[in-house]
């Protein structure tokens, strides 16, 4: 089938794309108003883009007034955010923090979480997320209905036990996005395959 965007509205084109690009990690962005709340909203258009510098992207769209989110106020007042990432004994309160809370009331009271200090932005981390991942604000482009957000990672928040030699990390599974509305999956389930050389590729050819 030969879907062509331009004959279907905007709902069913955003349906289409997050159904059919996936999984996408979630960024649980942790922001600071400049009142001083701290907000917690998920977005799934969100993924790394460099290493180095060390970027990644963020992607947030209108509310349901077509106003900018909190996120983004915040994020542009401050130049600085930090993504958590979701692993599965914090969904539930990922999802309540999803939910069209007013500005002056924190998502992270209703869901029952904590913050905790971060060391060089202001905007505070999840204490129980397992990675943080602290950014400054790089650039902000204006895409269409979204705004999307480069941020330079300038601190990693890593649970001991996810960590061994060489940092590499063993056993994070964070929850990723399937598509829309309401649909997630696990990342317990993974294949190990080491890429081949194309002189390797080759000597299989003979």
């Amino acid at each position: 089938m030969q879907i062509d965007p331009t004959l279907h509205s905007t709902l069913e084109n955003y349906k289409l794309l997050s159904n059919l690009v996936v999984p996408r990690p979630i960024a649980w962005v942790t922001s600071l108003s400049q009142t001083g709340v701290v907000n917690l909203a998920p977005f799934s258009f969100f993924n790394a883009i460099g290493d180095d510098p060390l970027y990644l992207i963020i992607s947030i769209g209108l509310n349901a007034n077509g106003q900018p989110k909190d996120t983004t106020r915040n994020i542009q007042d401050s130049g600085e955010f930090v993504v958590n990432m979701v692993t599965e004994e914090l969904f539930d309160a990922m999802n309540v923090s999803a939910a069209d809370f007013p500005p002056d009331l924190s998502e992270l009271e209703a869901a029952g979480l904590h913050t905790a200090p971060s060391i060089h932005v202001k905007t505070p981390r999840v204490a129980q997320a397992q990675v943080s991942l602290e950014c400054k604000l790089f650039s902000a482009q204006a895409l269409g209905t979204h705004t999307l957000f480069i941020g330079e990672v300038v601190m990693f928040h890593v649970a001991d036990d996810l960590i061994g030699p060489g940092l590499r990390v063993n056993n994070f599974a964070p929850i990723g996005r399937l598509g829309s509305p309401s649909v997630y999956c696990r990342t317990t389930d993974r294949l190990d395959r080491a890429r081949i050389s194309y002189a390797q590729w080759l000597s299989r050819k003979k």
